[in-house]
């Protein structure tokens, strides 16, 4: 048997992202995909860019979060000309969040 192709084994994963119907579930999938470590940098960039749309400086991030210039300047990239997962997300939650209020 071949192994799958990185693209074949990305849908497997968005499909199994896809299929997650709580926040348990999906906190549950990432505990047992990642590592602690990998998590929290996760969220880190999250963070990152959730202040970044906020205009935040990078001086400011860095002391909120904790993460490296290098890491602020690769989510804003992302911002900036990336596909688009960071904007859509973002502008999801903001959305859930009015909503909430």
């Amino acid at each position: 048997m071949q192994p799958k192709s990185n693209e074949q084994q990305l849908q497997l994963l968005v499909r199994a992202l896809l299929s997650l119907e709580s926040e348990d579930e999906t906190k549950n999938l990432l505990a047992d995909l990642c590592t602690i470590r990998e998590v929290q940098d996760l969220g880190q960039r999250i963070e990152v860019a959730r202040l970044l749309r906020a205009q935040m400086t990078y001086n400011d991030i860095a002391e909120a979060t904790g993460a490296s210039t290098a890491t602020i300047s690769r989510v804003n990239r992302c911002l900036m000309y990336g596909a688009g997962g960071y904007r859509a997300v973002l502008e999801r939650m903001e959305k859930g969040e009015e909503t909430h209020d």
